[in-house]
């Protein structure tokens, strides 16, 4: 995480919450079982998976 300054690492993690806020919405336009909801549901996934990687990296950041 070195070529990433604080500032990067911040503003990733606003853009990933909303990504998943947006994505849980828009989630609940889609029947289960139909493509759309798969992809949303494997995308949160990821997005889940993302956000405390990025909160543990920006904590070592700031030691």
């Amino acid at each position: 995480m070195d070529d990433f300054t604080r500032a990067d690492m911040e503003e990733a993690l606003r853009a990933i919450a909303s990504m998943i806020n947006r994505t849980e919405k828009a989630q609940e336009k889609f029947a289960q079982g139909t493509w759309q909801h798969t992809m949303l549901s494997n995308n949160l996934k990821a997005l889940h998976i993302a956000l405390p990687m990025l909160t543990k990296a920006l904590r070592e950041v700031s030691l």
